[in-house]
């Protein structure tokens, strides 16, 4: 977000105000809308993340508490459109996996195949959200020892062995047993969102940040990003909306969420602070300035040579402005010494 508010040249917290509203509008959006999807194969997963710190630097008076340290995000893919049917941020537990398939279930509108990976969470959390009416089945795949040494060992993947398909609920199709579509979807969003980079210093630093960051990131891909496979969007592809979203359409949708706020009490200005309307009257060779308001001031030599200051020229005087907003600076004149510099710009 800092980067973002460089580019913009805008405050962190505009930046950080305007992720909010986003976040808070389009997870809004994706309950209401995200639904009825007539889907015939699901693909569960969760993918790690950490906020605040990680795990093993959490301070002793946080290690309980949800967001610090380790955060998962579950979520589920329709093999078929390529559209995220849900998504959940918190622990890696029963509970959280329980909410999560409850909420999938309240999704779907068909008896589905639903493929995850071996974690033992799922079992309960699918029986108690499908019951029966769900063909479930864990893929667990089987690495082989850590190779390589040093730096070599610690960032290279395992090598693949195998994988075991297991049925667990109903006739899974052994074909379809797969989560090959999700585990792609976790890697583009680790490409997507910074944030979920494993070595970085742009990690969420609070919990309701990050979870504004997912609402958004799943609102532009399901509603807006191409697919390059199916050469439309997830939402169009699964039939839960008739038309093509652009980034213009979220930002509308952003804006007809916001409500004006009550405004906060205005300080007072004093002269000295208000902006000052001026006319220059005269400038002799040496770059003296005579002003409408009997003043006298010295044209910085630098300013000579870059503008060309005509007689009547209407200036705004500005005396709390940065120096480097504005391109010239006007020196007063008092017994042949300058005694300050206050930054102008010509009114236009």
């Amino acid at each position: 977000m800092r980067s973002i508010s460089r580019v913009a040249d805008v405050s962190i917290n505009t930046v950080s105000k305007l992720l909010v509203d986003a976040g808070t509008v389009c997870s809004a959006f994706h309950d209401a809308n995200v639904r009825g999807i007539k889907a015939k194969r699901i693909q569960c997963d969760e993918i790690w993340s950490f906020c605040g710190s990680k795990q093993k630097n959490i301070a002793p008076e946080n290690k309980d508490k949800l967001g610090h340290g380790d955060i998962w995000t579950w979520t589920a893919i329709d093999a078929d459109s390529k559209v995220i049917c849900g998504f959940l941020a918190g622990k890696r537990d029963a509970q959280y996996a329980s909410i999560f398939m409850l909420d999938l279930a309240s999704r779907i509108d068909a008896r589905i195949q639903l493929t995850t990976d071996g974690h033992k969470a799922y079992l309960e959390a699918i029986e108690g959200a499908f019951g029966m009416n769900v063909d479930y089945a864990q893929l667990v795949k089987i690495y082989g020892a850590p190779v390589g040494q040093g730096s070599e060992r610690r960032y290279s993947p395992d090598d693949f062995v195998r994988s075991v398909k297991t049925p667990v609920v109903g006739n899974p199709d052994y074909q379809h047993i797969s989560t090959s579509y999700i585990e792609r979807q976790n890697l583009t969003m680790r490409m997507s969102m910074r944030r979920f980079t494993r070595l970085t210093n742009a990690f969420s630093k609070k919990l309701e940040n990050h979870i504004h960051a997912l609402a958004l990131y799943f609102m532009v891909y399901n509603f807006v990003r191409i697919h390059k496979s199916l050469r439309t969007t997830p939402a169009l592809a699964a039939g839960i909306t008739d038309k093509l979203w652009s980034m213009e359409d979220v930002a509308f949708l952003i804006e007809a969420n916001e409500k004006p706020g009550k405004r906060g009490p205005y300080k007072k200005r004093t002269q000295s602070e208000a902006n000052m309307s001026i006319t220059i009257m005269s400038i002799n060779a040496g770059g003296i300035a005579k002003l409408s308001n009997g003043t006298t001031w010295r044209l910085a030599p630098m300013e000579l040579r870059e503008v060309d200051w005509a007689l009547g020229t209407e200036v705004t005087v500005e005396p709390n402005a940065p120096d480097r907003m504005w391109p010239s600076l006007l020196k007063e004149v008092s017994s042949g010494v300058s005694v300050g510099a206050i930054p102008i710009k010509p009114r236009l």
